[in-house]
Formats: structure tokens, sequence, C-alpha cells
């Protein structure tokens, strides 16, 4: 969830997408340091080469797949994924071939989804689309999306000065790259789907902002936006394991559960206190196609304490609780992608 404004003496806001960074208001909560992971120190500098990762069609996503991606999207290479940066156009390359190994062909003419709203350099989406096979469905869209930039360069903390962006938002992202490659694999979509990762959503959604005003000039028949952001540690005493933004304005949070057989998404007050469901990339579709466009999370303002700091790093992920989100997530979304009516509807 971006735009986190605390005000002082404890007051917390969300408001990550900010055009300017101003790091006097990141998130500090009462858990400093989240949960540690288990990538080893100096694991965050490995090389381009990891971008070797193959299709498992089939078989349930380890945290060892986890680890792997967030590794390299979160390394001192790609310098914080600052949008229009060459650090984040190294993100989109690895997006990319993935994409293409896992037979996820481009939307548009290419992956790449140049931002018309954004002038400080080039910026651009990276969309892949997976066509339906229901003669009756394909034309209707699940848009499954997340955000892959991040802050870039800030202030040095102890010589550091790269906010390399472990769970905001490279574990969405990561989320996003296993549901492709899932999906690729097993070629059973009835709707088709649209994987989204959006540049610019530091900037103030920019990149959201940007495809859902160019879908919906297409006329693009949107069934419903699945949004992923900040999954990297666990909610702490929780029955659930994510929460949904928006959750009483749709019945998606009970269609979740029981495609997932559990009590998988719940209700957060914090969410609505701070209303996270206008504060990441699902807003623009709602706005756009007032259609169900929600974001499914787990932090819940006491688990990690990095946010917009040089220490959002990959080590404190939990790449075990990673893998279980997404696995659990795998049936959820292909109940709702498959159901032969449009179960999910705002109240």
């Amino acid at each position: 969830m971006k735009y986190i404004i605390i005000v002082l003496i404890g007051l917390m806001v969300l408001s990550c997408g900010n055009a300017k960074i101003d790091q006097s208001t990141v998130l500090n909560p009462t858990n400093p340091k989240g949960v540690q992971g288990s990538v080893s120190k100096g694991a965050e500098n490995v090389p381009t080469a990891v971008n070797t990762i193959q299709s498992k069609a089939g078989v349930a996503t380890s945290s060892h797949d986890i680890e792997k991606t967030m590794v390299f999207l979160t390394s001192d290479e790609l310098q914080g994924r600052d949008t229009g940066s060459e650090g984040i156009g190294k993100a989109a390359s690895f997006i990319e071939d993935i994409f293409e190994e896992n037979d996820v062909a481009p939307y548009f003419s290419t992956y790449k989804d140049t931002l018309s709203n954004y002038s400080d350099g080039i910026a651009y989406n990276i969309v892949g689309v997976l066509p339906g096979i229901d003669p009756a469905l394909k034309n209707e869209y699940v848009i499954i999306g997340a955000h892959y930039d991040h802050i870039g360069l800030i202030n040095a903390v102890a010589d550091d000065n790269i906010a390399n962006g472990a769970n905001d938002n490279a574990s969405g992202t990561t989320a996003v790259i296993e549901f492709a490659k899932y999906f690729g694999g097993i070629n059973n979509n009835k709707r088709s789907i649209l994987f989204a990762l959006f540049s610019a959503e530091e900037k103030g959604l920019l990149g959201s902002k940007h495809l859902a005003q160019k879908l919906k000039q297409e006329n693009l028949n949107v069934y419903v936006m699945l949004n992923f952001e900040m999954i990297g540690v666990p909610m702490l005493n929780k029955d659930h394991d994510l929460y949904l933004t928006g959750y009483e304005q749709s019945n998606l949070a009970e269609i979740s559960n029981v495609h997932a057989g559990k009590n998988f998404v719940g209700f957060l007050p914090k969410a609505k206190e701070f209303n996270l469901f206008r504060r990441s990339d699902n807003a623009p579709f709602h706005d756009e196609f007032n259609v169900p466009s929600q974001t499914y999370s787990s932090f819940d303002f006491t688990n990690f304490g990095e946010y917009h700091k040089v220490g959002d790093e990959a080590h404190l992920m939990d790449f075990e609780h990673m893998s279980s989100i997404i696995n659990d997530a795998k049936p959820m979304l292909e109940g709702i992608i498959n159901a032969p009516i449009k179960e999910v509807k705002y109240e």
C-alpha cells in the first residue's frame, strides 16, 4: 500500500504515490525490522544471470522460487527500480523474459506499454495476456496486477542509499510473475487474463491510471481487477492470511475464501480507516470501469518497519509465507477466472 504518512504522535496515513518522496514521513510501526527470511548476507548483489526461471505447471511455487525472483528484483544492480531508470529497465526485461518463456503473449505490440502521463523520461508498464479458452467467456478479462517500481536512491543510512523495495513491491510483483507462470503452464483459463506490472506507482499511480484509461478507450470488458501489494511478511495475530482493501464494498472476500477453501482473506480496520482502497493501483480501474477492483495485502501497520527505507531488503522477507500465499491464491484466482457467471459484485 502506498502513500504511507506518519502524522506525529503515532497517527499513520498511507501516501506513497506522491511525486516527490519525503523520507521524514515513512512508516515506523511497532515491529521495526519485520521478519527474517532466508537470504544470506550479501545475496542482494546477485548477477543478472538469475533470470533463468522455467515454467513449473502443476507444481507448487516453492520458497526457493520466491527467493530467486526476490533476490534479483531487490539486487543493488537494479538501484531501487526508480521509474524511468536503467535499473527498472532491467526488471522489465526480466519480467518480459518470464512471460515469453511461459507462453504469456504481449497484450500490445510488445510487452512494454509506454506511459503517456509521465514526462520525466520514458516509463512503461509490462502487460501480458493469456486469451481465454471458453467461447462464451473469453471476451471477459480478469486483470491481475502489481507495481514493479520503487523509489530508487535516497538519503544514505550507514553508506547504503539504495531503497531496494522488497516488500514494496517486489513481493507483489513476484506473486504476479508466479501466477503468470502457473496459468501459462496449465492453459485452462476460461476468461482472458491480463497480467499487468505497473510503473510510476510511486509517482502517483501513473502507470495504472494510464493503462486503465487506455483499456477503457478500447472498451475492454473487464470483470475484476485483482491487485497484490506488500505480501512479504505475515500479519500478526490475525485469523486470516491477507486483507482486502475496500472489503465492505464487494463480495470479493467471500468469493475468494470460497475458492481458496479456507479463511484466506479478511478485514483490516486500519485499511478502512486510512482508505487504502484509494491508495494503490486498483483505484484507477474502479474509476474507469466501475467493476470490483481491490488489493490483497498482508502489511498490517505492525509487521514491517522498513517502508520506503534502505532496509526494505529481501533478507527480511518471509519466503515460506509468500509461497503459502501464492499457492493458496492459485485456486482462488482459478475459481474466479473460470466461474460460469460473474459472481464477484460490488454491494
